[in-house]
This record gives structure tokens, C-alpha cells and sequence, in this order.
């Protein structure tokens, strides 16, 4: 069993003994700390909560609801929704905050609260360390009997996230209707499930096939939209009947797309595609994480604007676009931050935009893939042993290669001619993964390759 508390949330694996998976013990403490923070931050005795559809999801969502009841809170439960839905949420019901229930990609067994300030935003680092000092030090009050919250159940708004979508002035719902997309759609069995469908037929799409869109919880495979857990919509797409596949993870904050042909777009240019379009409409900065590909740098510089990268995690990302007024940014999982909408990473918006920009390049999917910079990003990671000092590996990595320039604000990324190398260490293990991106795939591995043997070199030192 497993317990993650981390900065932006509790994570774990649902049964075992309190401490070492998500139990209901674990789920009302954190909710006491997170409640008790709201109240002392904000003042404002109101949370909204929401649940993608795994099977541990309504469970967790009772315990949550209740908790913050018991704290005074007054709960504005939107029950099966999105991340995205949730995040657009909080302003609108003008509350303190939102607890999200979702593990996103993580398989079935993982269930998580994944938490939100006022503005309906991932809570900062230093508001993370709070509320893990509270949980830690039981640091609490609960409301007397009188005095107990209130609980209402909302089930619009995902409708509402629907209407925002269409209008957004980039979205044109009249462009996307005259291309008569013929569309599949993979949402895992979860919430997008409900979410997606509808807003495709909002869109004027009336040829949806619909794949693994009952909200059951009942994953049908490897929750996370990679081209490996994606193989039964490929082969739906490989018969030449639709024009592309739609593809979300369980809580709808990453998008992938599936081209006419089976094969993948590529969740790294679900960003790039979307950008693309964005800045043609309204030029201006872009941001993605440092392990993100270096095409969306390649658009922005065509596009006339300036990218840059972030530090990995939304919150990183989110901070980075306001401080360099981004009109666009994100992840290269997948995630599209489009700030004239709010700022998280958000699926349906992400469909209107991509959409759009499909519809009036008037071509196929696979023909806009192919408009666009190739790149090759390989992933690795070199497990080491406990007692091995993970920083000063990164350190003597830095000094090796220190003619090149290297971004350090997370872990150690150096930049080469058109290729880059990002070595990142776990939090939780003895791993650095290493990522690299070439416009060749041979070139990708063997950069890898040759900074697995630096690392390797360095600790064979280290030990003499």
C-alpha cells in the first residue's frame, strides 16, 4: 500500500492500515487540515468538491463532505465532474476552495485529494507545507453541534463548463460544424465519459463513437492516455470510418489525440497544435515545463512571441505564465492552460480550440501533425542505491557540461544545438530520470545513453 503527501495533495492507494494507504482515517485528517486552512486563510466557510467516477470515488467523497461539514464548512458537492469543471467552479460559488477526488492517471486502486485556493488554482508550496503541518500536528477544531456546515448538491456544472467553452471567441462552433467530424472518443470509464460526449454534440458533432464513456469506474486499461494503453481506439481509427480519436484521462485535464490513420498525434503537440492556433488569433508568450518538447518554443519563436519553461508541476507552470503574461502554456502531457479561460489545465477547452484549429486548416489530422517541427523525446531512469548523494551527481553533471547552457530550477536540463537532456530526481526513491529530445530518435536514445554513463561514471568516483 502506498501514501504520498505531497505539496499539492494526499495520493495513495485505498485499504491497509492508517500511514501506509488512503483510508478513511487518512481522508479525514488531511480534509480537517485542509479545512482548517481555508478558515484561517480565507475566511470563507465554503469548499466545493467534485469526483472523477473510480470506484473508490463516492466513498472518499462522503468522508470529505462530511469532514468539512463537521468543521463548520457549508459544501457545494458537484459529484461526478472534472478537474477542470471543479477549478471553474470555485469563483463562480465565490468559495474559500476545492478538494478535487481524483487520482488523474493513476490506476484503479489510487484515489487522491487534489487541492484548490480560492481562485480555483492548485495551492502554492509554501500553502502545501501548511496543510501537511496541520494533518502532521492534528492542528484542528471542529464546529460545535450548532454550528455544523451545510451541504448542497450541484449537478450543472458541467453544462456550464460546456456553455464557457463555446464562448470562448477562439471557438468557432460554426467552423466545426461545417467539417462534419466524424469523432471516437476514449474516456476510460470515467467522468469525461459525460463530459466530452456532450460537448462535442454542443460543438455541432453529430458522428461520435463512443468508447468506454460509461462512468463506472471500471478502467478498460492503463487509465493514462499513452499510445501503448491505446491500442483499442487505434485500431477502431485504422478502418478509416472517422476522422479522429478523442482520448482523456480519468479526471479530463490531459487531452490526446488519435489520428484518421490509428496512429498518435502525440500528447506533447496536443500544446503545440493548440498554441499554434492561439497565437495566430492573439500573438504573444507561451510557457511549458522543462521536460516539455522544444517544438512549442519553435511555434512561439515563428509565431513571433518568447517561450519559457517552467519548473515541472501545473503550479510552476501557472506562476511562470503570469509573471511573462503567457496568452498560452501548459504541459506536454497533454495539459492546455488557456488563461482568457482560467488557470489549470483543462480538456474541453483544449477540444474547442483544437477543434477549431482543425476545422479551418481544412486538412486531415495526420496532415497538421505533419506541419509541425518532429522531435523525439526519450525517457529514462538510473536507479541508484540509498546511500548515494542524488545532488551532488546532478552537481558534477552541471560542472561536466558547464560550456552549455543549463537550466537548474528543477534538477539539472542542458540545452545542446536542437537537442536537450533534463535529469530530474524522485522525491520518494534513489531515481534521476532523465529525459531527452532530438529531431531523431537515434540521437534522442544515444544522449540518453551517454548521460546514464556520465551518472554512472560519477558514483564509480564517489565510491573509490
Amino acid at each position: 500500500m502506498s501514501l504520498i503527501k505531497s505539496i499539492s495533495g494526499i495520493r495513495g492507494t485505498i485499504g491497509g492500515k492508517a500511514g501506509e494507504g488512503l483510508t478513511p482515517i487518512d481522508v479525514v485528517k488531511f480534509a480537517s487540515a485542509y479545512g482548517a486552512w481555508v478558515l484561517e486563510k480565507t475566511g470563507n466557510a465554503k469548499v466545493v468538491i467534485g469526483r472523477d467516477a473510480r470506484l473508490s470515488g463516492d466513498m472518499v467523497s462522503r468522508l470529505v463532505s462530511a469532514t468539512l461539514q463537521g468543521m463548520g464548512i457549508h459544501v457545494i458537492d458537484l459529484g461526478l465532474s472534472t478537474t477542470p469543471t471543479v477549478e471553474f467552479a470555485v469563483p463562480l460559488e465565490k468559495a474559500g476552495g476545492g478538494i478535487i477526488l481524483t487520482a488523474s492517471h493513476n490506476p484503479i486502486q489510487w484515489n487522491a485529494l487534489k487541492l484548490l485556493n480560492s481562485k480555483g488554482e492548485f495551492i502554492s508550496d509554501a500553502e502545501g507545507k501548511d496543510i501537511l503541518q496541520k494533518a502532521e500536528n492534528d492542528d484542528f477544531t471542529f464546529a460545535e453541534v450548532k454550528k455544523l456546515g451545510a451541504y448542497t448538491f450541484v449537478d450543472d456544472y458541467i453544462d456550464r463548463h460546456i456553455q464557457h467553452v463555446l464562448d470562448l471567441e477562439l471557438v468557432d462552433v460554426e467552423a466545426i460544424k461545417a467539417r462534419n467530424f466524424k469523432i471516437v472518443v476514449d474516456a476510460v470509464n470515467s467522468t469525461g465519459g459525460i463530459a466530452v460526449p456532450k460537448l462535442l454534440r454542443a460543438l455541432g458533432v453529430e458522428v461520435i463513437e463512443e468508447m468506454f464513456c460509461t462512468p463506472d469506474g471500471h478502467f478498460p486499461h492503463n487509465p493514462e492516455p499513452l499510445p501503448e494503453n491505446l491500442r483499442d481506439i487505434s485500431q477502431k481509427l485504422e478502418k478509416g470510418s472517422f476522422d479522429l480519436g478523442i482520448v482523456v484521462d480519468p479526471d479530463v485535464d490531459r487531452l490526446a489525440f488519435i489520428t484518421e490513420d490509428g496512429s498518435p498525434f502525440g500528447e506533447e503537440y496536443t500544446l503545440v497544435a493548440v498554441a499554434d492556433y492561439v497565437l495566430s488569433q492573439t500573438p504573444g508568450n507561451t510557457v511549458s515545463n522543462l521536460s516539455s518538447t522544444r517544438a512549442l518554443r519553435d511555434v512561439t519563436e515563428k509565431r513571433g512571441g518568447a517561450y519559457t519553461a517552467a519548473a515541472v508541476g501545473e503550479v510552476n507552470v501557472v506562476n511562470q505564465m503570469k509573471a511573462v503574461d503567457a496568452v498560452i502554456g501548459g504541459e506536454g502531457n497533454g495539459g492546455i492552460i488557456y488563461p482568457t479561460s482560467h488557470y489549470g489545465r483543462d480538456a474541453l477547452v483544449g477540444i474547442g480550440l483544437f477543434l477549431t484549429h482543425l476545422a479551418k486548416f481544412g486538412k486531415t489530422i495526420s496532415r497538421l501533425r505533419a506541419s509541425y517541427p518532429n522531435y523525439y523525446i526519450s525517457k529514462n531512469k538510473i536507479e541508484l542505491t540509498p546511500e548515494i548523494n542524488v545532488d551532488r551527481i546532478l552537481e558534477a553533471i552541471k560542472t561536466k557540461y558547464q560550456k552549455h547552457p543549463i537550466n537548474d530550477i528543477d534538477g539539472v536540463k542542458i540545452e545542446f544545438e536542437k537537442e536537450w537532456v533534463h535529469l530530474r530526481k524522485s522525491n520518494t526513491e534513489p531515481i534521476i530520470r532523465i529525459y531527452s529530445e532530438s529531431d531523431s530518435e537515434a540521437t534522442a536514445e544515444h544522449l540518453a545513453k551517454k548521460i546514464m554513463q556520465d551518472i554512472k561514471e560519477v558514483v564509480s568516483a564517489s565510491l573509490l
